[in-house]
Parts: C-alpha cells; sequence; structure tokens
C-alpha cells in the first residue's frame, strides 16, 4: 500500500552551488549527506549505472524531504536550463510560501530568473515559476482567499 510521497530527488552537476540556492537561498535545511565510491557494486545495482560515484545531500522544508545528487561517474549529459516545462521528466518543485510577493521581490533581487510574476492561477492560488541555477522549475505557491 502507497502511503505517500517519501521525497523528490534531483540531479545536479554542482551540489555546492545546489545547496547555495536550496538552502541558502530558499532555506531548506540540510539534514544529512552521503555518497559513494566508484565500483560500489550495490549502488550501481540499485542505480542502474556503471562504475558510479556520488554525493548526496539530504533537505527538509516543512514536512517535506528532498535529495540532491551530484555525480562524478558516469559522465552525465548536460542538462538544458532552459528546459520548457512540457518536456518530458519532472515538470516542477512546488514550494508553499506566505507573502508570495515578498518571496517573489527577494529571490528576484538574489537573480532566480522568473518566468512570470506572481499571479492568479485559480481559485485562491497565486503561483510565480522561476529556475533553479540547473534550469529546474520552481514554483511558489500561495494558498489565500482572493
Amino acid at each position: 500500500m502507497i502511503r505517500g510521497l517519501s521525497h523528490a530527488a534531483i540531479s545536479t552537476g554542482d551540489l555546492e552551488r545546489a545547496l547555495a540556492f536550496y538552502v541558502g537561498l530558499l532555506g531548506f535545511q540540510k539534514v544529512d549527506e552521503f555518497g559513494w565510491p566508484e565500483g560500489t557494486d550495490a549502488a550501481d545495482q540499485l542505480t542502474g549505472l556503471n562504475n558510479s560515484a556520488a554525493r548526496c545531500a539530504v533537505l527538509k522544508c516543512g514536512p517535506v524531504m528532498m535529495e540532491i545528487f551530484e555525480f562524478t561517474s558516469p559522465d552525465a549529459k548536460e542538462a538544458d536550463p532552459a528546459r520548457p516545462l512540457h518536456d518530458r521528466g519532472i515538470a516542477h518543485l512546488g514550494l508553499d510560501v506566505v507573502d508570495i510577493d515578498g518571496e517573489y521581490q527577494r529571490l528576484k533581487a538574489a537573480g532566480v530568473p522568473f518566468i512570470n510574476e506572481p499571479m492568479w492561477a485559480g481559485e485562491g492560488v497565486r503561483a510565480a515559476y522561476g529556475r533553479d541555477p540547473d534550469g529546474n522549475i520552481i514554483e511558489l505557491q500561495e494558498i489565500s482567499p482572493r
């Protein structure tokens, strides 16, 4: 029986840059870090890769956990930092915020590129889409009455 979503995971080419964004700028809490050296059979079997090596940080934001992986082996294909939202893969990470206008201004001033300014996206929902340093889309979402 599936009880719920345990965590989301993303891959980055620069773990320190990703942590500066998610922990330093967005305020996630780093709760763990782990990794494995190249040639770890169990990791290769689990990931379906050959001679994999990686570092991973486990983050927490409210009740949600997220993992950020930096693979040092095998070589990875570069991601398109402008990947359109409709391309296959994870579409976006939704972040529940209070004061979407303030968060939007704070993040925009810090250099986060946004697709749109905060707007009404449905009854009682305001949202804005931006991108992390790897081009992954993050959604700021504030749920409140109109």
